[in-house]
């Protein structure tokens, strides 16, 4: 049975400010290498310039580093993790990857993992994964639960002072755009996932459904990612990131995007999967000030 608490959560969601939609100009910078079709997850880290992406379930558990022109300059395997579903990357300042083992399309997995891969390994054609971060949510109980309760599938995070914030993909066959904010801490073991906070982005799933996330370097801004738009929340409490202002930013561009980071405080990179003629793209969308 679902949990009582989070329907009682969902039904007094707190109402947030929202700003007009706006619409910024979303530039390609380059095609994915042939050997990249599923970028699922953007990130560049704070000791390097490389752009690093991945692939999701069905593909090789192996990290891409890019160059700024699209150059592949490394092929990382990771020699004792297995690609479950692996959805997104974050960084810490040391310059170590995370990455995000937690799709979780049906509901199903009671095995959502977070791995680290050490900065220092990073250059090497093959690493072991350094920790192993694994979570749970409390509040579901059955696996999978019912259709119009598949709230648990995860496509999107971030580290921010040493806790992963996580962002549901809401796969409820009564979609209404809520994904749930979880937090998690940066440490070996399994963990309780905490539920912080939600947010409606609108009741089309295939134009509002989150798909990534980051937060800016500074930590005053976060970014959510979905096929065509972006929003941007700002002036937010503590760790409630769907708290205070946000802006819609509708990026005129519908495609299966997958990964987003921030590079600097007020410009992203964003990614999309190849499907035929369209996708297998890294952009650049600059913020306005």
């Amino acid at each position: 049975m679902f949990s009582k608490s989070i329907k009682i959560f969902l039904a007094s969601a707190v109402f947030i400010s929202c700003a007009n939609s706006s619409s910024e100009v979303i530039e390609e910078l380059f095609s994915m290498p042939k050997k990249i079709k599923e970028s699922s997850a953007v990130e560049v880290t704070e000791k390097s310039d490389l752009i690093w992406t991945l692939e999701d379930s069905g593909n090789e558990p192996q990290l891409f580093a890019l160059n700024i022109k699209g150059e592949l300059v490394n092929t990382l395997e990771i020699k004792n993790a297995q690609n479950n579903d692996w959805e997104d990357l974050t960084s810490d300042k040391d310059g170590n990857l995370y990455i995000g083992d937690f799709g979780n399309n049906d509901n199903d997995r009671k095995d959502l993992t977070i791995y680290k891969i050490n900065a220092s390994d990073l250059t090497k054609k093959e690493a072991s994964f350094a920790e192993k971060i694994s979570f749970y949510y409390p509040q579901q109980t059955l696996f999978p639960p019912k259709k119009s309760e598949r709230f648990y599938d995860v496509e999107s995070f971030f580290l921010f002072e040493d806790n992963f914030y996580l962002f549901t993909k809401n796969r409820s066959s009564k979609f209404d755009g809520t994904t749930l904010l979880y937090q998690v801490p940066n440490k070996s073991g399994n963990h309780p996932a905490k539920l912080i906070s939600s947010f409606k982005t609108c009741d089309n799933f295939n134009h509002c459904a989150v798909t990534s996330a980051d937060i800016s370097p500074d930590g005053k801004k976060i970014a959510l990612l979905s096929a065509d738009k972006v929003w941007i929340f700002t002036d937010f409490t503590s760790n409630n990131f769907l708290s205070g202002k946000v802006e819609q930013i509708d990026l005129k561009s519908f495609t299966q995007k997958e990964g987003i980071c921030f590079v600097g405080n007020d410009k992203l990179y964003i990614t999309d999967e190849k499907d035929h003629l369209t996708g297998g793209k890294l952009y650049q969308l600059k913020l306005k000030r």
